[in-house]
């Protein structure tokens, strides 16, 4: 891990690139996210993983500012999350595309790199990047939805943040490409971007330094995919992180009953 101030890629980078702790939001009277604390180092590729309605969008959406929390803190890049100066260095790709559909690819990731101070030929390569070069003069509309998500992608990478968050980025895609978005994800962290990338498909697990585990508004545990294979007695990451819910479960409730007694 470098230190803070050390230098990568021309960038000054600091050891520790988000810092979530004690966060608790409550919308209306339900608490979504109680009492989760975890640290990602810069440079590395986190996943947030857990069953649909877990609190991975509700987190990432605190991360960058546009969630309102009930209590705890959050620092990105050194400074509380939603500061106005963040804008230019953290990506954040949600899961309904956020682009213009009646402009084409190329349009759209001009547009967002020209807001950046980002060139065309930066812009041609995060069309290249998400595998959309053929696709580049077709209007976003008449794109799949697989394709449609990966132009917001593009949008994303085209303005080279030092943190990109990703809600869901792989869903609808095919195999072929999940893998090559994971070899794209990987070469940005080599090139001292830090990625959070949150799914629900535990396979996907295996291509990040480390994982995030929600379970209903709870961090259930803070680990490697290896750690995980050997806490949960699996080396299928879905059976490994089922068994680690079941073994949650139990001290949960034996913790109940020791306060009881």
């Amino acid at each position: 891990m470098p230190s803070a101030g050390a230098h990568r890629a021309g960038r000054i980078v600091s050891a520790t690139a988000l810092s979530v702790q004690n966060l608790h939001v409550v919308r209306g009277k339900k608490p979504v996210l109680q009492d989760v604390s975890a640290t990602v180092p810069t440079g590395a590729v986190v996943g947030l993983l857990g069953p649909s309605g877990s609190g991975k969008t509700t987190l990432l959406r605190a991360c960058v500012g546009v969630q309102r929390i009930s209590s705890g803190s959050i620092t990105v890049l050194g400074l509380p999350a939603g500061t106005a100066s963040l804008r230019e260095t953290v990506g954040y790709v949600t899961q309904a595309a956020s682009v213009y559909k009646d402009l084409t690819v190329e349009e759209n990731v001009r547009y967002f790199a020209a807001i950046h101070g980002r060139s065309r030929i930066e812009a041609t390569t995060a069309i290249s990047d998400v595998g959309l070069s053929k696709l580049a003069k077709r209007t976003a509309q008449s794109l799949s939805g697989g394709q449609f998500s990966r132009v917001s992608l593009a949008c994303a990478l085209v303005t080279a943040p030092r943190l990109l968050m990703l809600d869901e980025p792989t869903v609808g895609l095919d195999p072929v490409l999940r893998a090559d978005l994971w070899a794209q994800f990987a070469q940005l962290s080599t090139n001292g971007t830090t990625l959070v990338v949150s799914s629900h498909v535990m396979e996907e697990a295996s291509h990040c330094d480390s994982l995030l585990l929600l379970r209903a508004g709870r961090l259930l545990a803070a680990l490697t995919p290896g750690q995980l294979r050997e806490r949960g007695q699996s080396e299928d990451l879905e059976l490994a992180f089922l068994h680690l819910i079941q073994s949650t479960d139990v001290e949960f409730t034996d913790s109940a009953q020791d306060g009881a007694a």
